[in-house]
């Protein structure tokens, strides 16, 4: 069913159609028309349900993505109920994976539920929010109520979500506590009562579950909605902190802007649509000064990480950042000023692939060579000649062998990160 095809009122068509962007699944559709009519006419605001899982401390743009949805549904005067997981979090949510998650301890994540609550109020606001935990009510089942849950799902429906069905194709273990997970998030909606649950794509099959469970229970079936998931920066994979593809909403203004300026051109409308709030006229207008070239990519791409900056800093510190970068990178400046400063022994780092392990930049020789291959280190020679003998710049494949001597190395490491290294003598006396 088409949007068109659903008899809304007039005043409430333009809500619906704002709730409904950027979705990739509203389901049933016809449905969650139904109730936000209900809603009005009923003065009651729509329980719209988020979890999250402290299973990592900081939040990225790509969880924006569905916190960004929230925020609009605040707007228009629904409640939004943000389910804290930390009782799932310790089961670990297998969604996507090809593996099973590493099981955290419950102070890890009390720690990190805290830095999310933080967080989270940089998009939400704070006194139109219901936080819970569900721990406060998972962990009062005992092991009849569990086993009562899990007796509402087979294997074989389980086996239907793609992640255990290709795990279970490809003779990966799949633990039994994994086929729990669902339930216990499909629990969830029963005790908040959830009127629409909210995810990125890879919960739909969860938040389906919740829908059934809540149906068995008597209560009427929350709708979902589903969310793209942001690509990250390398413009391949799901954005993601152990895929370190990410820009975190706690970054530094520096840091956030020049990440921004790395994301590849041809998914910036993404960022500027999802991550930045753009509508989708603004982004078309965007496009058309593109094609037209009344615009050149790398101003869009300012735009795009001003805009970002703005929302998660203010406008100066956007302004502040624009000018700093047009002035380093366009004028192929190194920052004497902020650049990192680092000594370490020639012995830690005779080579320049050992000096880029020992910063952190790469876990291995081959992740360096491939770093130094595809352009991702220059070594400057000014302002003080980097000590490099006479070997060319262009010849990526072989400054990673380059043995170092004691003197300043700067360097410039992927987009963003610059670095003036002391080489100190191993032996100082």
């Amino acid at each position: 069913m088409k949007v068109d095809d659903l008899k809304l009122p007039p005043d409430l068509r333009a809500e619906f159609e704002e709730l409904v962007s950027n979705a990739v699944d509203v389901l049933p559709l016809a449905d969650f028309a139904d109730k936000l009519v209900r809603s009005r006419r009923e003065n009651r605001p729509l329980r719209i349900k988020y979890g999250a899982d402290p299973s990592a401390p900081d939040i990225h743009l790509g969880h924006s993505v569905p916190i960004r949805k929230l925020k609009q549904f605040q707007d228009h005067g629904h409640q939004v109920v943000f389910i804290i997981g930390d009782y799932t979090a310790r089961i670990g949510d297998p969604s996507g994976k090809n593996a099973a998650r590493p099981r955290l301890t419950k102070a890890e994540v009390d720690a990190n539920a805290r830095t999310y609550l933080e967080q989270i109020f940089k998009i939400l606001d704070r006194d139109k929010t219901e936080v819970v935990y569900n721990s406060s009510w998972l962990e009062k089942m005992d092991v009849s109520a569990t086993i009562e849950l899990m007796s509402r799902y087979t294997v074989s429906q389980m086996l239907e979500r793609e992640d255990f069905h290709s795990r279970f194709d490809s003779e990966v273990p799949i633990y039994i506590h994994e086929f729990i997970y669902p339930l216990l998030q499909g629990y969830d909606s029963i005790a908040v009562r959830a009127d629409l649950e909210l995810g990125g794509t890879d919960q739909k099959f969860n938040l389906l579950v919740g829908r059934e469970l809540q149906r068995s229970e008597g209560q009427e079936p929350q709708c979902i909605m589903t969310m793209p998931l942001l690509v990250g920066l390398d413009g391949a994979n799901k954005m993601s902190k152990s895929l370190g593809n990410y820009i975190g909403i706690s970054e530094s203004a520096r840091d956030m802007f020049g990440k921004a300026m790395s994301i590849p051109d041809e998914i910036m409308w993404t960022y500027f649509e999802l991550a930045a709030g753009a509508s989708a006229a603004e982004v078309e207008s965007l496009r058309a000064d593109l094609e037209s070239g009344r615009r050149h990519p790398r101003d869009l791409k300012d735009e795009l990480a001003r805009r970002l900056v703005t929302l998660y800093h203010d406008a100066e510190a956007a302004r502040r950042e624009s000018a700093d970068f047009r002035a380093r990178f366009s004028a192929r400046e190194f920052p004497e000023e902020t650049a990192e400063r680092v000594e370490v022994a020639l012995a830690d780092a005779p080579t320049l692939g050992r000096l880029l392990t020992h910063l952190g930049a790469v876990k291995s020789a081959r992740e360096a060579q491939r770093l130094t291959e595809q352009g991702g280190v220059k070594v400057f020679s000014e302002p003080e000649p980097a000590l490099l003998g006479n070997h060319p710049q262009e010849d990526r494949a072989g400054l990673v062998r380059i043995a170092l001597q004691p003197g300043t190395y700067r360097l410039k490491i992927g987009k963003t990160r610059f670095v003036t290294v002391t080489v100190l003598a191993s032996d100082p006396g």
